[in-house]
């Protein structure tokens, strides 16, 4: 069975937004289901990075893992350095993704709905990883139309496949999908005037940038138009990315991430 994984702090703040609450009735919960951060992000860039198994096991049995920046990356990926440190994170995610990923689309669609929890009311599709095929993709779309008490939402890069899809996922209310600025294919997102999201290391940059920062998934959710992400996790040694993190720790800014 798929591992879906409870809310972390950010997304425990869906619980107290009345907008949401509909979806929560009867004591229904937030969940995500993550996969191996990289490893399922076929088109990213700018925050590629990927935890690679060395051949070497901990004492607990645990394969021991490095994780590995790409040559364009400009700030890592908070969830694969969740997978670098925390060996449960690593695993849970490499078996969803190792489940997934050879599976044809009609038996992704019934192992996804299937294995979905019974208690679902909002599912975040990703909180480690991304579509990494058209019919995953595709299989999600389906997912949200078989569950119509159920949200489902997701940031993604997988541009090439929601442009593909797009026709169908428009006519879902319950599937909400944010475009993930700083991959390979940030040309779509003004083809196709999609919602944005956006990477930035400090919030006067994104008052500079005229986006108002996302600290509890509400613009996620929402459509409430493009917004901000505070940059978070821990950052290659000298770059603006550990700067810029550096600094806001010391200037005591928030942001609510945290652990899977």
């Amino acid at each position: 069975m798929l591992q879906f994984s409870d809310a972390n702090n950010k997304l425990k703040a869906l619980y107290d937004v009345p907008k949401l609450w509909k979806w929560l009735a009867g004591n229904r919960r937030v969940y995500s289901l993550d996969l191996l951060s990289g490893w399922s992000c076929p088109f990213a860039k700018e925050c590629l990075s990927k935890v690679h198994e060395t051949g070497e096991f901990s004492k607990a049995g645990n394969p021991k893992v490095k994780l590995r920046d790409g040559k364009d990356t400009l700030f890592r990926c908070f969830s694969a350095s969740q997978e670098a440190l925390l060996p449960n994170v690593y695993k849970k995610r490499k078996h969803n993704y190792d489940s997934l990923r050879g599976l044809h689309l009609n038996d992704m669609i019934h192992r996804l709905n299937t294995d979905l929890p019974e208690d679902t009311g909002i599912l975040r599709w990703h909180v480690g990883g991304d579509f990494f095929n058209s019919d995953y993709f595709f299989a999600a779309i389906n997912v949200a139309m078989m569950n119509p008490d159920k949200l489902f939402y997701a940031y993604t890069k997988s541009l090439r496949y929601w442009i593909q899809h797009k026709d169908w996922a428009d006519r879902i209310d319950n599937f909400v999908l944010t475009a993930s600025r700083g991959g390979r294919y940030d040309d779509l997102i003004d083809n196709a005037n999609l919602k944005t999201a956006t990477v930035v290391l400090s919030p006067q940059e994104a008052a500079a940038k005229g986006l108002p920062i996302d600290h509890d998934e509400y613009h996620a959710i929402n459509n409430a138009g493009d917004f901000a992400l505070l940059i978070h996790g821990t950052q290659p040694k000298g770059s603006a990315a550990a700067e810029a993190t550096r600094s806001m720790k010391a200037q005591g800014v928030e942001y609510a991430y945290s652990r899977s």
